[in-house]
């Protein structure tokens, strides 16, 4: 049958089982939204209050569902406002379909009203992208993108659309939807037998598992595997969940705000497993120091990420499940007693800690998680309350923490509850912000409060950009260069102001009862937490150092005697 594209689109969306979009229209894309209204019982828009904002929602219902999320946006600025959304996607492996309208054929290329090369600025921060001015080319590179987003290692596909195609007609036929790749044919058995002879010869196994784990949905496997061969396991920021906070062999998170347990096992250990996780900077510090004792054996999808950044001794290049699977099916159960007791040695000698006399930011997680029950899904803006939030909640399942990782997007957090709510209404929903995070996109509250959807969002206020602060008082001394936020805005009014409800909490006694209160409600809740502008995360690795120097403050209070 004949139809626009504009229409094209909607039935694709339809076709590949989209039910949420995201986004914001403008003159370019309006044959778009008008076929969006026709459809509305099929697919529902959720328009945000800025087109970043729609971004980061459609990132946080990808993370939280497993499916590709769908974002929207005009020409122009409404394009390049999705920029930011789709690079954290990106740096983040998350499938996401970015769908922009442009100027109509004959004005591109000549500064047309709102014009701009979208294609051009997102091909470094997108697995692949179109740019389509003919509309028999709109329904294949539609369902090209959707699989491409979802295949191997995901990530962000845009679509660019001139104006004069979404209104021009074609033949639209029904196609279903192809399957993901699970790219299970870069798996060869001689690094599945290499892979399994490491294992039977360590002594001090220690499995490091990130991200890749998350979206492979692998977590049964790497359980499976880490008790079969009693290793302890922590993880990368972006791993959290993959493998049960509440476990017995869990030693925390690695790297810069990681635990010492962990820092200080993966230096000790013999054969470091790192499963989806590509060493970012963040985890290995001095990456020439980094696990010097240990033979590393990485497992991950992407080729690109083998001796990247830490040279390893073997690896397997596949899914993460796949390959954890066959794997299993070659090792034999491994018991390792000494080493363990060395590792709960460590944990013994070196818990996490805080000030425990006033309102913290880790006695706010901790009773978040307390209240909840660690069933809720959290998102993190970036900076001291993304660290808390990853230290101090124990995530039991994957998909349950959703954070900026690789790119660090302040901002974030706030659009990525939305889109997760939206996407798990099942779940209660918290975004841990700073309050110069909030500042960033607080205004898509009002888009949780227009649609009613019940996040709740606490606000750890120091009045200070908190981990750029802290970073000031270890290292510029005290030099407090644009990082005090020493003005007057009132969160709890900001909230009532957008049509929310909001609350404030000083007291330790307080935040309890109102996390409580606030899930309870139904409703979009602002908690404005007030916390000491000095409150700092620990442990620390400074900067280009080794993990195995992590420091934290009863450290400094002995340099400093």
């Amino acid at each position: 049958m004949q139809l626009t594209g504009s229409e094209i689109i909607i039935e694709c969306l339809k076709e590949q089982g989209v039910d949420t979009v995201f986004g914001y229209p403008g003159g370019a894309i309006l044959n778009v939204y008008d076929e969006l209204y026709k459809h509305s019982s099929e697919i529902r828009h959720i328009l945000t209050s800025h087109e970043q904002g729609a971004s980061h929602a459609a990132d946080g219902y990808a993370r939280a569902t497993g499916k590709v999320g769908v974002c929207m946006a005009t020409s122009g600025p409404g394009a390049t406002n999705l920029v930011t959304g789709i690079a954290t996607a990106y740096m983040d492996s998350i499938p996401l379909v970015a769908i922009t309208a442009n100027v109509g054929k004959p004005l591109l290329g000549r500064d047309s009203f709102q014009e701009v090369d979208i294609a051009g600025i997102t091909m470094p921060v997108t697995k692949h992208n179109y740019i389509i001015k003919d509309v028999e080319n709109l329904a294949p590179a539609i369902r090209r993108a959707f699989h491409i987003a979802r295949s191997g290692r995901p990530g962000p596909v845009l679509i660019d659309v001139t104006k004069d195609v979404t209104a021009n007609k074609t033949e639209y036929e029904y196609q279903k939807p192809s399957e993901a790749d699970r790219n299970a044919d870069t798996i060869l058995e001689e690094d599945l037998e290499r892979a399994a002879a490491m294992i039977a010869k360590a002594k001090r196994p220690f499995i490091f598992v990130g991200g890749g784990a998350v979206l492979s949905g692998a977590s049964d496997e790497v359980a499976q595997l880490a008790r079969k061969i009693q290793a302890p396991v922590c993880d990368s920021l972006m791993g959290k969940g993959a493998f049960p906070g509440e476990d017995p062999l869990y030693t925390g998170m690695l790297g810069m705000h990681g635990t010492k347990t962990s820092n200080f096992g993966v230096t000790q250990c013999d054969l470091l497993i790192t499963i989806g996780a590509r060493f970012s900077d963040r985890v290995t510090g001095d990456a020439t120091r980094f696990a010097r004792k240990a033979r590393i054996l990485q497992i991950d999808i992407d080729p690109a990420e083998i001796n990247k950044n830490v040279m390893v001794d073997a690896s397997i290049i596949g899914d993460v499940k796949e390959v954890l699977t066959r794997l299993l099916s070659r090792i034999e159960e491994k018991k390792h007693p000494e080493w363990i007791g060395q590792i709960e040695a460590l944990k013994e000698k070196h818990p996490l800690k805080y000030e425990e006399s006033r309102l913290t930011g880790p006695y706010v997680v901790e009773e978040l998680y307390r209240v909840t029950k660690g069933d809720a899904i959290i998102t993190t803006e970036v900076g001291q309350n993304q660290m808390w939030a990853a230290q101090f909640y124990k995530y039991k399942e994957p998909r349950t923490f959703l954070t900026s990782g690789g790119l660090g997007t302040m901002g974030y957090g706030l659009g990525a509850s939305i889109g997760a709510k939206l996407g798990r209404p099942d779940k209660t929903v918290v975004n841990v912000a700073g309050d110069g995070c909030f500042r960033m996109n607080m205004n898509e509250i009002a888009t949780a409060a227009r649609y009613n959807v019940p996040i709740i969002q606490l606000v750890l206020n120091n009045h200070v950009l908190g981990m750029v602060h802290q970073w000031q008082t270890l290292f510029y001394n005290r030099h407090y260069s644009a990082t005090i936020l020493d003005d007057q805005v009132d969160f709890v009014k900001l909230a009532e102001a957008l049509g929310a409800a909001g609350m404030r909490v000083t007291k330790r006694e307080e935040i309890g009862p109102a996390i409580e209160k606030a899930m309870s409600l139904g409703r979009p809740v602002v908690i404005d937490c007030i916390i000491d502008c000095d409150d700092k995360v620990f442990p620390m690795v400074a900067a280009g150092a080794p993990i195995e120097e992590a420091f934290d403050a009863d450290d400094l209070k002995k340099a400093e005697s």
